[in-house]
């Protein structure tokens, strides 16, 4: 498992000014030191916004699909460096009906088209993680298409998880180092089993399959574990999304829909993150227990 996010030395964004007056006036009152690294969205609630309104389900796609610039544009303006955002399930493309999945595909190619001028013009890149493979071919032209087209931009990496699940994701990372370990014995000219004899089997598979190298073969090897996990619609569940990479992630959790969301509720998500103790397993600097406080008196080993 990779470390917690490093200490990057942040300073106000001289895009502060390109904000909606609404999103200046939170955005002055957040720590430029305790800015997230990664942001990750479980966006939630389309098809809920559109049967409030009476309203066709794939309605409330549309607009859901049109909130995420709103929310990527504010992020960039914020020198946010990466934003994740749950797109396309695994689950989705196995369990929902045929004609929704299509025409999810659809609106996700008319989203890249339409908006890569717009990434263009506020420095964002694209990228995705999943098996996207197994899209259509024409979805897949289309997402290398933007990737392209947007590659040389050095501002947020907007990252789309589309035909992903992170069990899956867990299961291609062993899978990799699995084929790791035939090419690397293959290299060497001996068998898998005389490689792992000579070195101790132990030892050898211990050397080869740690947290480190497993983190290393996720789809998400290239960026920073998410500081910061929201969910809109109010469900409590992560719903099979970066399970390993947010282990340590503080969860936002609002009963707001997705189609609702703006950048507004994004800074109102990072200034409740900012309010919170990050402790990775240890004690907080605002904790006043020494060591020697949490460990038993003889009088108390005595009773028990």
């Amino acid at each position: 498992m990779r470390e917690p996010s490093s200490s990057r030395v942040y300073q106000r964004s001289n895009r502060a000014n390109e904000l909606t007056p609404e999103e200046r006036v939170l955005y002055d009152t957040l720590n430029p030191a305790s800015m997230p690294q990664h942001v990750a969205i479980i966006m939630d609630g389309n098809g809920r916004w559109a049967g409030k309104r009476a309203l066709k389900r794939f309605l409330g796609h549309q607009q859901g699909a049109e909130c995420v610039q709103y929310v990527v544009e504010t992020a960039s303006r914020i020198d946010l460096p990466w934003i994740t955002l749950y797109a396309f399930s695994l689950e989705n493309n196995l369990r929902r009906p045929k004609n929704e999945v299509n025409f999810l595909m659809k609106l996700l190619r008319n989203y890249l088209i339409s908006n890569v001028k717009r990434m263009n013009d506020n420095n964002i890149r694209m990228a995705y993680i999943g098996r996207t493979r197994e899209l259509p071919q024409e979805v897949q032209d289309t997402m290398q298409w933007a990737s392209e087209q947007t590659a040389k931009n050095t501002g947020t990496t907007l990252t789309l998880a589309l035909n992903y699940g992170s069990r899956s994701e867990i299961v291609d990372a062993a899978r990799t180092l699995v084929h790791n370990l035939i090419a690397e014995a293959h290299q060497r000219g001996i068998s898998v089993e005389d490689m792992l004899a000579a070195e101790g089997v132990d030892d050898a598979i211990k050397s080869r399959f740690e947290e480190p190298q497993l983190s290393a073969a996720l789809y998400t090897a290239h960026m920073p574990d998410p500081d910061l996990v929201i969910r809109t619609s109010g469900e409590q569940r992560i719903s099979n999304f970066l399970l390993w990479q947010i282990a340590y992630a503080e969860i936002f959790v609002t009963d707001r829909l997705w189609p609702d969301f703006r950048g507004l509720h994004l800074l109102e998500a990072i200034a409740n993150y900012q309010h919170r103790e990050r402790r990775f397993g240890g004690l907080g600097e605002s904790s006043d227990e020494s060591f020697a406080d949490t460990l038993p008196t003889e009088v108390e080993l005595a009773r028990h």
